[in-house]
């Protein structure tokens, strides 16, 4: 299950709270005149009533508390004319309490127009987010694949953490990474480098080329950012550029721009993969990699990568987890141990949703940092049916 479907549910759950909310304001307006009603005269609690429109402002509508408003002053009425004179509670309550059901209203149409600039920021970057990380489609680009996205800011939704497949005539690629800062500065830079990524993995053969497109399209950014007056110069991110080639199933080619390398999880145990070391994206001018006509940078490092393994990528949402002794997460841990128990786990899915759990078992579900947790494994090869042949070794005909 996705970070989206986690917050469609839970949506789902407020909406219906939001439903029967009306049930509480009702039950205390009837339960103060029961208890007015039966205390009798030596008791009076019906000046209570002014609670009702109150608790209706608070988790009500504008309609509901109107009308919660207009239910408590004839209810206070009706039960204070049922009593003798010199035991009426008067004149002077039902001023305050026609005043305080005014208040009500007034502080209900403020917290409805909150809660709607609330929902459209969040719209926006719920927008934002599907940008940057578009929705990818089941099983895509012959990878089985699983990711989680957990906004440090949950009101947000959006950080710098990114992560895309692209399948092309040159095999598929995968780009994963992690952009310094937050803001929508992080966030610009994140849709750039994606923006260049999907394109380049699609034509170019060589993945190391794609690499260094994207340490120029860094740069370019930085220089637009620049123009604008908005100092960047200091934005890089963390990366891994991964490469799945067609004619070696087995095997995987790694490019790492400083990030944590990607661990293959299976049967046989968890181990991290080696990658083309370079520099994070956007200290190429520290190298002259991102200057035209710049020698091409390291090659990729080309692993093996069986059939029953899972590539586990993770940002420093998840390395950089700690719980109250200030303990990082012990990731490599936590999952070895839990595939050794259970094979099963190893599926995209499952792991994904194994470090969910635990990142958030770990910080008590308090995060310092955007979280991304992406798992993809290779679909079986499809076998082809020779289909039924004659005696005589041509195809049979029908």
């Amino acid at each position: 299950m996705t970070e989206m479907e986690y917050g469609d549910r839970r949506e789902q759950r407020r909406t219906v709270g939001r439903g029967t909310a009306w049930l509480v304001p009702l039950v205390l307006l009837a339960a103060i005149v029961t208890v007015d009603l039966q205390t009798g005269e030596k008791f009076r609690v019906v000046s209570w009533i002014i609670l009702v429109p109150s608790i209706a402002a608070a988790i009500c509508g504008v309609g509901a508390t109107i009308l919660f408003a207009l239910l408590s002053l004839a209810a206070y009425l009706a039960v204070d004319t049922a009593f003798p004179e010199r035991y009426r509670a008067g004149t002077a309550d039902f001023v305050l309490l026609a005043f305080g059901g005014v208040l009500a209203v007034t502080a209900s149409v403020v917290r409805t127009r909150r809660e709607r600039r609330g929902l459209h920021m969040r719209d926006i970057a719920e927008t934002t987010r599907r940008t940057v990380l578009r929705p990818l489609p089941p099983n895509w680009a012959g990878l089985e694949h699983a990711g989680v996205y957990l906004a440090a800011d949950v009101d947000a939704r959006v950080g710098g953490d990114f992560y895309d497949i692209q399948p092309g005539p040159n095999g598929t690629r995968v780009l994963l990474g992690d952009v310094q800062g937050k803001g929508l500065g992080a966030v610009e830079t994140a849709a750039a480098l994606l923006g260049t990524f999907r394109e380049v993995a699609y034509h170019e053969p060589d993945l190391v080329t794609v690499a260094d497109r994207l340490e120029v399209r860094m740069c370019r950014h930085r220089g637009h950012t620049a123009a604008l007056g908005r100092y960047d110069g200091d934005r890089f991110a963390t990366a891994l550029l991964l490469g799945f080639p067609k004619d070696a199933r087995d095997a995987v080619e790694v490019i790492n721009f400083g990030h944590e390398p990607p661990l293959a999880v299976g049967p046989r145990g968890v181990r991290p993969l080696p990658g083309g070391e370079r520099l994070p994206i956007g200290f190429g001018d520290l190298t002259g990699a991102a200057e035209p006509g710049a020698e091409p940078g390291p090659p990729a490092c080309r692993v093996r990568l069986d059939e029953d393994e899972t590539l586990l990528m993770v940002t420093d949402g998840v390395t950089e987890a700690r719980d109250r002794a200030d303990e990082f997460y012990p990731l490599l841990d936590d999952v070895a141990r839990a595939v050794a128990a259970d094979h099963g786990r190893a599926a995209p899915r499952r792991l994904v949703r194994l470090v969910r759990e635990g990142v958030l078992r770990h910080t008590r579900g308090r995060l310092d940092d955007d979280t991304t947790v992406f798992a993809l494994r290779r679909l079986p090869e499809p076998q082809s049916d020779p289909g039924p042949a004659s005696t005589t070794g041509r195809p049979s005909r029908a």
